[in-house]
Protein backbone atom coordinates (compact mmCIF):
# COMPACT_ATOMS: atom_id res chain seq x y z
CA UNK A 1 0.00 0.00 0.00
CA UNK A 2 2.80 2.41 0.87
CA UNK A 3 4.38 1.85 -2.56
CA UNK A 4 1.05 2.78 -4.13
CA UNK A 5 0.99 6.05 -2.21
CA UNK A 6 4.50 6.96 -3.34
CA UNK A 7 3.69 6.10 -6.96
CA UNK A 8 0.45 8.09 -6.75
CA UNK A 9 2.31 11.11 -5.35
CA UNK A 10 4.87 10.92 -8.15
CA UNK A 11 2.05 10.67 -10.69
CA UNK A 12 0.51 13.83 -9.27
CA UNK A 13 3.90 15.55 -9.44
CA UNK A 14 4.43 14.46 -13.06
CA UNK A 15 0.99 15.67 -14.14
CA UNK A 16 1.51 18.96 -12.27
CA UNK A 17 4.87 19.41 -14.01
CA UNK A 18 3.24 18.74 -17.38
CA UNK A 19 0.47 21.20 -16.54
CA UNK A 20 2.95 23.96 -15.70
CA UNK A 21 5.00 23.35 -18.86
CA UNK A 22 1.98 23.44 -21.16
CA UNK A 23 0.53 26.47 -19.36
CA UNK A 24 3.80 28.36 -19.86
CA UNK A 25 3.67 27.52 -23.57
CA UNK A 26 0.03 28.59 -23.91
CA UNK A 27 0.28 31.79 -21.88
CA UNK A 28 3.56 32.74 -23.54
CA UNK A 29 2.19 32.43 -27.07
CA UNK A 30 -1.07 34.15 -26.07
CA UNK A 31 0.67 37.14 -24.51
CA UNK A 32 3.07 37.37 -27.43
CA UNK A 33 0.34 37.53 -30.07
CA UNK A 34 -1.73 40.04 -28.09
CA UNK A 35 1.32 42.29 -27.75
CA UNK A 36 2.19 41.76 -31.42
CA UNK A 37 -1.31 42.61 -32.62
CA UNK A 38 -1.54 45.75 -30.50
CA UNK A 39 1.92 46.97 -31.52
CA UNK A 40 1.63 46.50 -35.30
CA UNK A 41 2.55 49.40 -37.54
CA UNK A 42 -0.61 49.96 -39.54
CA UNK A 43 0.67 52.95 -41.55
CA UNK A 44 1.65 50.79 -44.50
CA UNK A 45 0.36 50.32 -47.98
CA UNK A 46 -0.88 47.02 -49.29
CA UNK A 47 -3.32 44.28 -48.33
CA UNK A 48 -1.79 43.62 -44.91
CA UNK A 49 -3.49 45.09 -41.82
CA UNK A 50 -0.14 45.83 -40.22
CA UNK A 51 3.47 44.78 -39.90
CA UNK A 52 6.24 44.66 -37.34
CA UNK A 53 9.98 44.21 -37.38
CA UNK A 54 11.40 42.38 -34.38
CA UNK A 55 14.80 41.16 -33.28
CA UNK A 56 15.38 38.15 -31.07
CA UNK A 57 18.11 35.59 -30.56
CA UNK A 58 20.43 37.24 -33.03
CA UNK A 59 17.90 37.26 -35.88
CA UNK A 60 15.48 39.76 -37.42
CA UNK A 61 11.83 38.87 -38.03
CA UNK A 62 9.44 40.63 -40.41
CA UNK A 63 5.83 39.90 -39.43
CA UNK A 64 2.71 40.90 -41.33
CA UNK A 65 -0.92 40.50 -40.24
CA UNK A 66 -3.92 40.15 -42.54
CA UNK A 67 -7.21 41.29 -41.04
CA UNK A 68 -9.17 38.50 -42.71
CA UNK A 69 -6.76 36.38 -44.78
CA UNK A 70 -4.06 36.71 -47.45
CA UNK A 71 -4.95 36.56 -51.11
CA UNK A 72 -4.04 32.91 -51.38
CA UNK A 73 -3.36 30.01 -49.05
CA UNK A 74 0.29 29.91 -47.93
CA UNK A 75 2.22 26.68 -48.41
CA UNK A 76 3.09 26.43 -44.73
CA UNK A 77 0.74 27.46 -41.92
CA UNK A 78 1.44 27.04 -38.19
CA UNK A 79 -1.60 26.53 -35.95
CA UNK A 80 -1.63 27.44 -32.27
CA UNK A 81 -4.01 25.10 -30.49
CA UNK A 82 -2.24 22.25 -28.70
CA UNK A 83 -0.76 24.60 -26.10
CA UNK A 84 -4.31 25.32 -24.95
CA UNK A 85 -5.63 21.76 -25.29
CA UNK A 86 -2.74 20.15 -23.45
CA UNK A 87 -2.95 22.71 -20.64
CA UNK A 88 -6.62 21.95 -20.09
CA UNK A 89 -6.22 18.18 -20.40
CA UNK A 90 -3.32 18.06 -17.94
CA UNK A 91 -5.21 20.37 -15.59
CA UNK A 92 -8.30 18.16 -15.75
CA UNK A 93 -6.14 15.12 -14.97
CA UNK A 94 -4.62 16.94 -11.99
CA UNK A 95 -8.10 17.90 -10.77
CA UNK A 96 -9.13 14.24 -10.87
CA UNK A 97 -5.98 13.04 -9.10
CA UNK A 98 -5.99 15.60 -6.28
CA UNK A 99 -9.61 16.66 -5.80
CA UNK A 100 -11.61 13.66 -7.01
CA UNK A 101 -9.44 10.75 -5.90
CA UNK A 102 -8.46 12.75 -2.80
CA UNK A 103 -11.97 14.08 -2.29
CA UNK A 104 -12.34 13.05 1.34
CA UNK A 105 -9.50 15.37 2.24
CA UNK A 106 -9.67 18.18 -0.29
CA UNK A 107 -13.08 18.42 -2.00
CA UNK A 108 -16.14 18.30 0.23
CA UNK A 109 -16.50 20.43 3.35
CA UNK A 110 -18.92 18.49 5.54
CA UNK A 111 -19.58 21.61 7.62
CA UNK A 112 -21.01 23.32 4.53
CA UNK A 113 -22.86 20.52 2.77
CA UNK A 114 -23.78 16.96 3.72
CA UNK A 115 -22.85 15.33 0.41
CA UNK A 116 -21.42 12.00 -0.63
CA UNK A 117 -18.09 12.13 -2.44
CA UNK A 118 -19.67 11.08 -5.74
CA UNK A 119 -22.10 14.00 -5.47
CA UNK A 120 -19.23 16.43 -4.96
CA UNK A 121 -17.42 15.01 -7.99
CA UNK A 122 -20.61 15.33 -10.06
CA UNK A 123 -20.96 19.00 -9.02
CA UNK A 124 -17.29 19.55 -9.84
CA UNK A 125 -17.56 18.14 -13.35
CA UNK A 126 -21.01 19.50 -14.21
CA UNK A 127 -20.17 23.04 -13.12
CA UNK A 128 -17.35 23.27 -15.65
CA UNK A 129 -19.60 22.25 -18.53
CA UNK A 130 -22.56 24.39 -17.45
CA UNK A 131 -20.33 27.43 -17.04
CA UNK A 132 -19.13 27.18 -20.62
CA UNK A 133 -22.67 26.76 -21.97
CA UNK A 134 -23.91 29.89 -20.16
CA UNK A 135 -20.91 31.95 -21.23
CA UNK A 136 -21.14 30.77 -24.85
CA UNK A 137 -24.84 31.63 -24.98
CA UNK A 138 -24.11 35.15 -23.71
CA UNK A 139 -21.41 35.66 -26.32
CA UNK A 140 -23.68 34.47 -29.16
CA UNK A 141 -26.52 36.73 -28.06
CA UNK A 142 -26.84 40.40 -29.01
CA UNK A 143 -24.47 41.14 -26.14
CA UNK A 144 -21.68 40.03 -28.45
CA UNK A 145 -21.99 43.48 -30.05
CA UNK A 146 -21.52 45.15 -26.66
CA UNK A 147 -18.17 43.80 -25.40
CA UNK A 148 -17.98 45.98 -22.28
CA UNK A 149 -21.39 44.86 -21.04
CA UNK A 150 -20.48 41.27 -21.89
CA UNK A 151 -17.28 41.51 -19.84
CA UNK A 152 -19.24 42.87 -16.87
CA UNK A 153 -21.71 39.98 -17.10
CA UNK A 154 -18.82 37.52 -17.30
CA UNK A 155 -17.38 39.04 -14.13
CA UNK A 156 -20.76 38.72 -12.37
CA UNK A 157 -20.97 35.07 -13.45
CA UNK A 158 -17.49 34.33 -12.09
CA UNK A 159 -18.29 35.98 -8.75
CA UNK A 160 -21.56 34.03 -8.52
CA UNK A 161 -19.74 30.76 -9.24
CA UNK A 162 -17.18 31.53 -6.55
CA UNK A 163 -19.94 32.09 -4.03
CA UNK A 164 -21.75 28.90 -5.13
CA UNK A 165 -18.59 26.79 -4.86
CA UNK A 166 -18.06 28.14 -1.36
CA UNK A 167 -21.42 26.69 -0.28
CA UNK A 168 -20.18 23.15 -0.95
CA UNK A 169 -16.41 22.79 -1.27
CA UNK A 170 -13.44 23.32 1.00
CA UNK A 171 -11.78 26.71 0.66
CA UNK A 172 -8.89 25.13 -1.21
CA UNK A 173 -11.27 23.49 -3.70
CA UNK A 174 -13.29 26.70 -4.10
CA UNK A 175 -10.44 28.69 -5.63
CA UNK A 176 -9.06 25.75 -7.57
CA UNK A 177 -12.45 25.03 -9.14
CA UNK A 178 -13.02 28.68 -9.96
CA UNK A 179 -9.68 28.59 -11.77
CA UNK A 180 -10.68 25.39 -13.59
CA UNK A 181 -14.07 26.93 -14.42
CA UNK A 182 -12.34 29.94 -16.01
CA UNK A 183 -9.70 27.85 -17.78
CA UNK A 184 -12.45 25.66 -19.25
CA UNK A 185 -14.05 28.74 -20.78
CA UNK A 186 -10.68 29.79 -22.19
CA UNK A 187 -9.85 26.44 -23.78
CA UNK A 188 -13.41 25.95 -25.02
CA UNK A 189 -13.08 29.34 -26.74
CA UNK A 190 -10.12 27.95 -28.64
CA UNK A 191 -11.65 24.53 -29.39
CA UNK A 192 -15.25 25.49 -30.22
CA UNK A 193 -14.92 29.03 -31.61
CA UNK A 194 -11.45 30.26 -32.57
CA UNK A 195 -10.17 27.12 -34.32
CA UNK A 196 -13.42 26.30 -36.23
CA UNK A 197 -13.61 29.90 -37.46
CA UNK A 198 -10.02 29.75 -38.63
CA UNK A 199 -10.74 26.47 -40.44
CA UNK A 200 -13.65 28.13 -42.28
CA UNK A 201 -11.34 30.90 -43.44
CA UNK A 202 -8.73 28.37 -44.60
CA UNK A 203 -11.38 26.34 -46.44
CA UNK A 204 -12.59 29.49 -48.23
CA UNK A 205 -9.03 30.31 -49.28
CA UNK A 206 -8.48 26.81 -50.66
CA UNK A 207 -11.76 27.02 -52.58
CA UNK A 208 -10.90 30.42 -54.01
CA UNK A 209 -13.67 32.19 -52.10
CA UNK A 210 -13.26 35.48 -50.26
CA UNK A 211 -13.42 34.75 -46.48
CA UNK A 212 -16.07 36.51 -44.41
CA UNK A 213 -14.57 39.01 -41.95
CA UNK A 214 -17.13 38.10 -39.27
CA UNK A 215 -15.27 34.92 -38.36
CA UNK A 216 -12.16 36.85 -37.43
CA UNK A 217 -14.24 39.35 -35.45
CA UNK A 218 -15.87 36.58 -33.42
CA UNK A 219 -12.54 34.89 -32.73
CA UNK A 220 -11.00 38.22 -31.69
CA UNK A 221 -13.72 38.74 -29.05
CA UNK A 222 -13.04 35.34 -27.45
CA UNK A 223 -9.28 35.86 -27.66
CA UNK A 224 -9.65 39.19 -25.85
CA UNK A 225 -11.58 37.49 -23.05
CA UNK A 226 -8.82 34.89 -22.74
CA UNK A 227 -6.25 37.67 -22.51
CA UNK A 228 -7.96 39.29 -19.50
CA UNK A 229 -8.69 35.98 -17.74
CA UNK A 230 -5.16 34.56 -17.87
CA UNK A 231 -3.58 36.25 -14.84
CA UNK A 232 -6.46 35.46 -12.44
CA UNK A 233 -6.33 31.80 -13.51
CA UNK A 234 -2.63 31.67 -12.63
CA UNK A 235 -3.37 33.15 -9.19
CA UNK A 236 -6.18 30.65 -8.57
CA UNK A 237 -4.02 27.71 -9.62
CA UNK A 238 -1.30 28.80 -7.18
CA UNK A 239 -3.71 29.60 -4.34
CA UNK A 240 -3.74 26.08 -2.88
CA UNK A 241 -0.27 26.82 -1.47
CA UNK A 242 -1.50 29.85 0.49
CA UNK A 243 -4.16 29.36 3.17
CA UNK A 244 -4.45 33.14 3.56
CA UNK A 245 -6.03 33.06 0.08
CA UNK A 246 -8.29 30.00 0.36
CA UNK A 247 -8.89 29.29 4.06
CA UNK A 248 -11.18 32.22 4.78
CA UNK A 249 -14.92 32.63 4.51
CA UNK A 250 -14.27 35.49 2.09
CA UNK A 251 -12.22 33.43 -0.38
CA UNK A 252 -14.78 34.00 -3.13
CA UNK A 253 -14.58 37.78 -2.58
CA UNK A 254 -10.78 37.55 -2.75
CA UNK A 255 -11.16 35.72 -6.07
CA UNK A 256 -13.46 38.48 -7.35
CA UNK A 257 -10.86 41.13 -6.51
CA UNK A 258 -8.17 39.04 -8.24
CA UNK A 259 -10.26 39.04 -11.43
CA UNK A 260 -10.38 42.83 -11.23
CA UNK A 261 -6.60 42.95 -10.74
CA UNK A 262 -6.24 40.81 -13.85
CA UNK A 263 -8.15 43.46 -15.80
CA UNK A 264 -6.12 46.41 -14.47
CA UNK A 265 -2.75 44.71 -15.06
CA UNK A 266 -3.62 43.56 -18.57
CA UNK A 267 -5.11 46.99 -19.40
CA UNK A 268 -1.77 48.58 -18.55
CA UNK A 269 0.26 46.23 -20.72
CA UNK A 270 -2.25 46.21 -23.57
CA UNK A 271 -2.24 50.01 -23.63
CA UNK A 272 1.55 50.14 -23.58
CA UNK A 273 1.85 47.54 -26.35
CA UNK A 274 -0.61 49.53 -28.46
CA UNK A 275 1.52 52.66 -27.85
CA UNK A 276 -1.68 54.38 -26.71
CA UNK A 277 -0.37 55.90 -23.50
CA UNK A 278 1.00 55.03 -20.09
CA UNK A 279 -1.94 54.36 -17.71
CA UNK A 280 0.06 54.28 -14.48
CA UNK A 281 -3.20 54.71 -12.53
CA UNK A 282 -3.77 50.99 -13.08
CA UNK A 283 -0.90 50.16 -10.71
CA UNK A 284 -2.44 52.26 -7.94
CA UNK A 285 -5.79 50.51 -8.43
CA UNK A 286 -4.06 47.12 -8.48
CA UNK A 287 -2.19 47.92 -5.27
CA UNK A 288 -5.42 49.02 -3.55
CA UNK A 289 -7.19 45.85 -4.67
CA UNK A 290 -4.31 43.71 -3.40
CA UNK A 291 -4.38 45.57 -0.08
CA UNK A 292 -8.10 44.74 0.18
CA UNK A 293 -7.23 41.08 -0.46
CA UNK A 294 -4.71 41.18 2.38
CA UNK A 295 -7.31 42.60 4.76
CA UNK A 296 -9.95 40.04 3.77
CA UNK A 297 -7.47 37.18 4.15
CA UNK A 298 -7.23 37.84 7.89
CA UNK A 299 -10.98 37.77 8.48
CA UNK A 300 -12.77 34.54 9.33
CA UNK A 301 -10.04 31.97 8.78
CA UNK A 302 -11.80 28.65 8.18
CA UNK A 303 -10.70 25.90 10.54
CA UNK A 304 -12.25 23.61 13.13
CA UNK A 305 -11.76 24.61 16.73
CA UNK A 306 -9.85 22.18 18.94
CA UNK A 307 -13.13 21.03 20.49
CA UNK A 308 -14.87 20.63 17.10
CA UNK A 309 -11.96 18.58 15.81
CA UNK A 310 -12.10 16.21 18.79
CA UNK A 311 -15.87 15.79 18.40
CA UNK A 312 -15.83 15.28 14.62
CA UNK A 313 -16.82 11.85 13.27
CA UNK A 314 -13.94 10.23 11.42
CA UNK A 315 -14.14 9.06 7.82
CA UNK A 316 -13.36 5.44 6.92
CA UNK A 317 -9.86 6.42 5.88
CA UNK A 318 -9.20 8.40 9.05
CA UNK A 319 -10.62 5.63 11.22
CA UNK A 320 -8.20 3.11 9.72
CA UNK A 321 -5.22 5.20 10.79
CA UNK A 322 -6.70 6.20 14.15
CA UNK A 323 -7.22 2.53 15.02
CA UNK A 324 -3.66 1.52 14.16
CA UNK A 325 -1.77 -0.14 17.02
CA UNK A 326 0.91 2.57 16.73
CA UNK A 327 -1.48 5.55 16.79
CA UNK A 328 -0.98 6.41 20.46
CA UNK A 329 2.79 6.39 19.97
CA UNK A 330 2.46 8.62 16.90
CA UNK A 331 0.31 11.03 18.89
CA UNK A 332 3.23 11.35 21.29
CA UNK A 333 5.47 12.37 18.35
CA UNK A 334 3.58 14.36 15.72
CA UNK A 335 1.92 17.10 17.82
CA UNK A 336 5.13 17.61 19.77
CA UNK A 337 7.31 17.89 16.68
CA UNK A 338 4.88 19.65 14.35
CA UNK A 339 2.22 21.64 16.21
CA UNK A 340 4.42 24.63 16.92
CA UNK A 341 3.59 25.56 13.30
CA UNK A 342 0.64 23.31 12.42
CA UNK A 343 -1.67 24.62 15.12
CA UNK A 344 -4.76 26.76 15.39
CA UNK A 345 -2.57 29.32 17.11
CA UNK A 346 1.02 28.69 15.99
CA UNK A 347 3.72 29.77 18.43
CA UNK A 348 6.81 29.33 16.24
CA UNK A 349 8.43 32.70 15.47
CA UNK A 350 7.34 34.09 12.12
CA UNK A 351 4.42 31.67 11.62
CA UNK A 352 1.00 33.29 11.91
CA UNK A 353 -1.08 30.69 10.07
CA UNK A 354 -0.59 26.93 9.85
CA UNK A 355 1.22 26.19 6.56
CA UNK A 356 -1.35 25.18 3.92
CA UNK A 357 -3.89 25.24 6.78
CA UNK A 358 -2.73 21.75 7.86
CA UNK A 359 -3.48 21.28 11.58
CA UNK A 360 -1.77 18.55 13.59
CA UNK A 361 -2.97 18.93 17.17
CA UNK A 362 -5.80 16.47 17.79
CA UNK A 363 -6.16 12.74 17.00
CA UNK A 364 -8.65 13.66 14.27
CA UNK A 365 -6.14 16.10 12.78
CA UNK A 366 -3.34 13.53 12.67
CA UNK A 367 -5.60 10.82 11.22
CA UNK A 368 -6.87 13.23 8.56
CA UNK A 369 -3.38 14.02 7.26
CA UNK A 370 -1.91 10.53 7.65
CA UNK A 371 -0.65 10.25 4.07
CA UNK A 372 0.93 13.71 4.18
CA UNK A 373 2.66 12.96 7.49
CA UNK A 374 3.94 9.69 6.04
CA UNK A 375 5.33 11.32 2.88
CA UNK A 376 6.67 14.49 4.48
CA UNK A 377 8.12 13.07 7.69
CA UNK A 378 8.29 9.30 7.24
CA UNK A 379 9.49 8.60 3.72
CA UNK A 380 11.30 11.94 3.33
CA UNK A 381 12.78 14.49 5.73
CA UNK A 382 10.84 17.42 4.26
CA UNK A 383 9.15 18.07 7.59
CA UNK A 384 9.92 19.53 10.03
CA UNK A 385 11.81 22.06 7.86
CA UNK A 386 15.53 21.75 8.52
CA UNK A 387 14.45 19.36 11.29
CA UNK A 388 14.06 22.36 13.62
CA UNK A 389 12.17 20.27 16.18
CA UNK A 390 14.78 17.48 16.08
CA UNK A 391 12.60 14.59 14.93
CA UNK A 392 14.61 11.41 15.53
CA UNK A 393 15.16 8.61 12.98
CA UNK A 394 13.30 6.24 15.32
CA UNK A 395 10.29 8.58 15.26
CA UNK A 396 10.28 8.67 11.48
CA UNK A 397 10.43 4.87 11.44
CA UNK A 398 7.46 4.82 13.83
CA UNK A 399 5.49 7.03 11.46
CA UNK A 400 6.24 4.62 8.61
CA UNK A 401 5.09 1.59 10.64
CA UNK A 402 1.93 3.44 11.69
CA UNK A 403 1.03 4.37 8.13
CA UNK A 404 1.73 0.88 6.75
CA UNK A 405 -0.43 -0.68 9.46
CA UNK A 406 -3.30 1.75 8.83
CA UNK A 407 -3.10 1.51 5.04
CA UNK A 408 -3.33 -2.28 5.26
CA UNK A 409 -6.87 -1.86 6.62
CA UNK A 410 -8.00 0.22 3.65
CA UNK A 411 -9.42 -0.86 0.28
CA UNK A 412 -6.94 -0.30 -2.56
CA UNK A 413 -9.05 2.58 -3.91
CA UNK A 414 -8.61 4.58 -0.68
CA UNK A 415 -5.01 3.76 0.11
CA UNK A 416 -3.50 6.47 -2.07
CA UNK A 417 -5.59 9.25 -0.60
Amino acid sequence: MEELLIMWDWLAFAVRWLHVITAVAWIGSSFYFIALDLGLNRNIEGPADGEEWQVHGGGFYHIQKYLVAPGQMPEHLTWFKWESYSTWLSGAALLMIVYWAGGELYLIDAAKADLALWQGILISAASLAVGWLIYDALCKSKLGERPTVLMLLLFVMLVAMGWAYNQVFTGRAVLLHLGAFTATIMTANVFFIIMPNQRIVVADLKAGRKPDAKYGKIAKLRSTHNNYLTLPVIFLMLSNHYPLAFATEYNWVIAALVFLMGVTIRHYFNTRHARAGNPTWTWLVTALLFFAVMILSQAGLEQDSYEESEARALTKTELAFASSEHFEEVMNVVPGRCSMCHAREPFYDGIRRAPKNVLLETPADVAKYASQIYLQSGVTHAMPPANVSYMEPEERALIRRWYVDGAAKLPLSLAAN
